[in-house]
């Protein structure tokens, strides 16, 4: 079970036990992390923990987790703050608490059978003790064709499920307590602030938790993009520029603007910078870097999101822990990438046409609530394949889901919830050399006048000229695809926002890979394609006359799904 998981040599791990409750565990952790092992002085109180708690100014240790939890068991998962999950046996009171954090990010894949419960941080360490499971759950497949994940805590596989967040289930006796300690409704009930109020405690708020993610005995890497999450990080972080380093995810070739503007942030702070590329050997290998990347990620993460453990493995040569600004566009200003996936009608058999244009219709109830949807479920489902492929590599931190602050952030006025103002001015307050250097969306200075009214239209032109030209345009417009790139790299309209091009690089450098991973027995014999439709598709995009890179991960995903997860697993004796 163990062995399923440890995806690298810097792995580490170990077991334990308590067979007078019936319960047997490991445990799996990157190499200088902080999950593992704790126990107490008298050995009857055992926490497993994967992730981090971050309290007061810095980061718990297990043993420090113990000793609360003896100190105040009534409110000790309630005051845990961070990315984890974890397993705390109490052999004094013959109990075991299997938890996680309020965002289900550290997931627990669960399966419940004839009495007994099943758990792991990984869906593959459970099929490779219970090959049973070892098939498609029909709803979650669907549901991860229409929008590119499972909903509502399924998971794509028959009999597995995903521990909700903030849950907190209790085993005694034989017997299994599933409540919760925290529920969205709790910062859903608070008051609103004032514009200015909301304003005055976030900038507080900010930099007083900013130090606990700074703190480590390791090197951290900051993850630098050219948009305001990062730059807020920057101009609020602790002064010690001592085991800090920073770098920027890049393509093969050029310059994006979150490389330029990176740069020059790291410079003004006076930090090493590094752009991390993709090299030749990305695209030589992709195969196995699909097969990596599907694998760690129990397929979250599709054959397009490849290069996640391909820059981490090189952001880990420079730290092995990367502070990033994720999530802070979910939590501060309400954006979301949750839709329908634009898969052809005539990729599927009817029978799962059928069954994606039912389940789209749960697109609308899911965003009744638009911030509990964006924080709670969005990051957990939609955004966790990329999280999970990252953190295979390097320990993982955000500001952004720092309890303190998601909860203020549910105080924020309409008036400025979408707002980028507020980030901007926290910049500006905080580092006047930072604000003089614009975000890639435009944002610098007072963020008025003509200039900078110039500098935003330019700014989101590009950008959505970018996304055109990264994305192809859509698929009744794809015989113009070339020409509007042609015509986009003219004007330098293009390629100043994004540099991952799985598009065209499905139509040259992976051109021979797709040809190849297309023309298999497994998927022209899969129940849910369409296989004359499908038998097409590397010819239809390599030749430019359409855009099925979106049909191209799909398939190859579940493909590699079937092959590595069910078929090729071994299984535990």
């Amino acid at each position: 079970m163990i062995a399923s998981m440890e995806h690298e040599a810097f792995y580490k791990s170990g077991t334990c036990s308590a067979p007078q409750l019936g319960i047997y565990g490991g445990w799996v952790a990157l190499e200088n992390s902080a999950g593992q092992l704790f126990t107490n002085e008298e050995k009857n109180v055992t926490l497993i923990f994967s992730g981090e708690c971050f309290l007061d100014s810095e980061v718990a240790t297990g043993k420090k987790l113990v000793q609360l939890y003896e100190e105040n068991k009534q409110v000790f998962f309630e005051k845990l703050n961070g990315l984890f999950s974890g397993l705390l046996i109490d052999q004094r009171q013959n109990k075991a608490f299997l938890f996680n954090d309020r965002y289900s990010s550290q997931r627990i894949y669960f399966h419940e059978s004839n009495g007994d419960f099943y758990f792991a941080s990984e869906a593959k360490a459970l099929l490779r003790v219970l090959p049973e499971l070892r098939e498609f759950d029909p709803e979650g497949v669907t549901q991860f064709l229409t929008f590119g994940c499972t909903l509502d805590w399924r998971t794509i596989f028959r009999g597995i499920q995903i521990l909700p967040g903030g849950s907190l289930w209790t085993f005694e006796n034989g017997n299994c307590r599933k409540e919760k300690y925290f529920s969205p409704e709790t910062w859903e009930s608070q008051p609103q602030l004032s514009a200015k109020d909301f304003e005055g405690n976030f900038q507080e708020t900010f930099k007083r938790i900013l130090p606990r993610y700074f703190s480590t005995d390791s090197k951290i890497g900051i993850a630098l993009t050219g948009g305001l999450d990062t730059r807020m990080i920057m101009a609020c972080r602790p002064q010690n520029n001592v085991n800090q380093t920073c770098y920027t995810f890049a393509g093969q070739r050029g310059e994006t603007l979150d490389d330029k503007i990176a740069v020059r942030v790291a410079l003004a702070c006076g930090l090493e910078h590094k752009l991390l590329r993709l090299k030749p050997d990305f695209f030589s290998n992709f195969a196995a870097h699909a097969d990596k990347t599907v694998f760690a990620t129990d397929g979250c993460s599709g054959i397009s999101g490849a290069h996640e453990i391909y820059f981490n493995r090189q952001a880990r040569e420079l730290a092995t822990v990367r502070l990033t600004g994720n999530y802070g566009s979910e939590v501060f200003r309400g954006i979301s990438t949750f839709k329908r996936l634009p898969l052809s009608p005539e990729l599927f058999n009817p029978n799962m046409s059928r069954e994606i244009n039912s389940d789209a219709q749960k697109f609308s109830e899911q965003k009744k609530e638009p911030m509990t949807f964006a924080i709670f479920k969005e990051i957990s489902w939609n955004l966790f394949g990329s999280l999970a492929a990252g953190r295979s590599q390097v320990g993982f931190r955000t500001p952004y889901l720092d309890n303190e602050l998601v909860a203020l952030a549910y105080q924020s006025p309409e008036a400025i919830r979408k707002s980028s103002l507020p980030a901007s001015r926290l910049v500006k307050a905080n580092s006047k050399i930072l604000n003089e250097i614009p975000t890639d969306r435009g944002f610098a200075g007072d963020n008025s006048g003509l200039k900078f009214l110039c500098r935003r239209v330019f700014a989101e032109i590009t950008f959505k000229a970018d996304y055109y030209n990264n994305e192809g345009l859509p698929r009744q417009l794809a015989p113009f695809d070339q020409a509007f790139k042609f015509v986009a790299s003219k004007l330098k309209l293009a390629g100043l926002h994004k540099f991952l091009h799985y598009n065209d690089w499905f139509r040259h450098e992976l051109s021979g890979y797709l040809q190849s991973a297309l023309n298999t027995t497994q998927i022209r014999q899969s129940c849910f394609w369409n296989p004359y439709f499908v038998k097409h598709i590397a010819g239809e995009h390599i030749a430019g006359r359409k855009n099925y890179s979106p049909e191209i991960n799909a398939v190859l995903t579940l493909e590699a799904i079937e092959r590595l997860l069910f078929r090729e697993l071994p299984r535990d004796k």
